[in-house]
């Protein structure tokens, strides 16, 4: 459930005839043409600040590296084609400086001056602004956000003038991307696809902070394949003027320094909510705009939608801004329905779905992340495994790693996955899942398409489920890779690997069974366990679940390493030998 404001009133009975929307681009233009879809005789006023009211700022990496050729595709509408196609006044460069509840009037100003406009119905869709981050130099010419058009023009052109420049002078040209996120990875991509050295600075421990710190690695390793330096758990503190001249130097927290020719920060958005709070709206303590299932603020003729808004976490029911384009769009859809008395469905609690591209491969995620429920208090089984995107034996078949929590009762909360093909699919079908509120038992059920070109009779997904379900009903009960120092401490490690796969990393602490050979070497199990558990492991988990069985069949306690050594290693390389 969202918010609920607590000086919400009913919503009026007539339709409304006179819609003001602030804010074009997902949430505002959504919302706009449901509106005319809905009535074809309100007047809907659109005021946007910028000159762009409808573009796809998803689309902005893409173009910054060549790949989007055409500035032009990235503008999906003008205010023309939308009065055209929609009847719609939009108006841009027009910004609405206050907002009088009382009179129902937004006060707008333009280049001419201001006027006041009326509604019976007002939206905001504000989004959000970039976080400041507290950096000396931040406004340094070589310094650039990546949110706009007006941004990635100017990124573009910072680009292109200091390849020139470099290259006249026989030198490589470099850049610095502050914040490894989603929209910081893309821009390292876009930024390499140029043909610039690019350091990646991130203050969290591994790379896109969402991800489980076990899949993270294998991002890191992308990254550093395609030459990216990364400074994992710092800062930059300070940009200063460089040498050559038109250069700039990055001071780190950890007082390294890296030369660059160009800096991208993009560490977060807060929201847009500022004039929100002036009009005397309710805002959270995080300064979101709090509405109703209906996107209702606290004033009765006033919406908002988007970056700036507060919506629920369908997992934890913790509630906060969530800066997605998806849920914009529904929720403009939502918000017009609703400002014209249309039927509306309860607004869907967000599970944060979301997806990037990082060189060749893909990463995703939807639901709670491990470290989310962990501080949610949220009980959860994780479960790993790393099968084919399809038929092992058809050509091409790449691994996907996937990560999923279940609630005891088996019920999916959430998942992620990291892969070169077919992790779009996966988290898709997971996304699905956990919005019907599936579990386990119904993962392992999904009957998924199958040829071998496109995936496996058990598909990875129906893996998840079954793997799932052997380690909530204790067929398979796990041990996890981050409990490796307590596991050494307390129980045997017996690999099961082959002698060739041992050989090239293992933990100098364990024991080598090979898991075809435990049936006869059960009491050389049993002796080195000396009365001890034994966690087990072997390359993906798949092996090691067998010899599991047979250790417990012979009455020894054993348990699972989940993910076996692809996941242990990723996330403890310290520790092998």
């Amino acid at each position: 459930m969202t918010t609920t404001p607590s000086t919400s009133a009913a919503p009026p009975h007539a339709p409304a005839r006179r819609l003001v929307i602030v804010g074009g681009v997902a949430g505002g233009m959504s919302a706009a043409a449901r509106a005319r879809r809905l009535d074809e005789d309100a007047r809907i006023v659109v005021l946007e600040q910028s000159p762009y009211v409808s573009f796809a700022n998803c689309g902005l990496p893409y173009h910054l590296s060549g790949e989007i050729a055409e500035r032009s595709d990235l503008l999906l509408h003008t205010a023309e084609s939308l009065r055209a196609a929609l009847d719609l006044d939009v108006r841009t460069g027009h910004r609405v400086t206050a907002v009088d509840t009382a009179a129902r009037t937004v006060t707008v100003a333009t280049a001419d001056g201001t006027y006041d406009e009326e509604y019976d119905a007002l939206l905001l869709a504000p989004g959000a602004v970039a976080v400041r981050p507290p950096i000396t130099g931040l406004d340094h010419p070589a310094v650039h956000a990546l949110r706009t058009v007006p941004d990635v023009d100017a990124l573009r052109g910072r680009v292109d003038t200091v390849l020139a420049a470099a290259s006249a002078s026989g030198r490589v040209a470099r850049a610095v991307v502050v914040g490894a996120g989603f929209i910081g990875l893309e821009a390292v991509e876009a930024l390499v696809a140029r043909g610039l050295e690019v350091e990646l600075v991130e203050l969290a421990d591994h790379v896109l902070p969402p991800l489980d710190a076990e899949l993270a690695p294998l991002l890191a390793q992308e990254l550093r394949a395609h030459g990216v330096g990364l400074h994992l758990g710092t800062s930059v503190t300070a940009v200063t003027d460089g040498a050559p001249e038109g250069t700039v130097t990055v001071t780190l927290s950890d007082a390294r320094t890296l030369p660059a020719d160009l800096v991208v920060v993009n560490v977060g958005v807060r929201p847009a909510s500022d004039l929100a709070r002036d009009a005397g709206l309710e805002l959270s303590p995080r300064g979101a705009i709090r509405v109703d299932d209906d996107h209702r603020t606290s004033d009765p003729h006033v919406w908002a939608v988007g970056d700036a808004i507060e919506v629920r976490h369908a997992v934890t029911g913790d509630a906060g801004p969530v800066p997605l384009a998806g849920p914009a769009n529904r929720q403009g859809r939502r918000a017009a329905d609703s400002m014209l008395g249309h039927r509306t469905t309860p607004q869907a609690p967000v599970q944060g779905t979301a997806i990037v591209r990082v060189f060749g491969l893909t990463a995703a995620v939807t639901g709670a992340s491990q470290a989310v429920l962990t501080r949610a208090g949220i009980e959860h089984e994780v479960v790993h495994v790393h099968p084919k995107h399809h038929a092992g034996y058809f050509p091409g078949a790449e691994s996907v790693h996937l990560v999923a929590s279940f609630a005891p009762d088996g019920r999916l909360l959430g998942a992620q996955g990291v892969g070169r093909d077919g992790v779009d699919k996966r988290i898709d079908v997971l996304a699905t899942a956990l919005r019907a509120g599936m579990t386990a038992d119904d993962l392992a059920e999904l009957e998924l398409a199958y040829a071998p070109p496109y995936g496996s009779a058990k598909d990875p997904v129906n893996m998840l489920g079954f793997v799932a379900q052997n380690a909530l009903d204790g067929t398979m009960p796990q041990w996890q890779a981050a409990d490796l120092d307590e596991v050494l401490a307390t129980s045997l490690v017996l690999d099961v690997r082959s002698a060739a796969e041992r050989a090239v990393a293992h933990l100098p602490a364990s024991l080598h069974v090979p898991h075809t050979e435990l049936r006869t070497r059960l009491d050389e199990v049993r002796d080195a366990a000396a009365g001890r558990p034994v966690s087990v492991h072997c390359a993906s988990g798949v092996r090691s679940y067998l010899a599991t069985r047979i250790l417990r069949g012979a009455g020894i306690d054993a348990r699972n390493l989940s993910g076996g050594w692809l996941t242990l290693e990723a996330l403890r390389p310290d520790v092998a030998a």
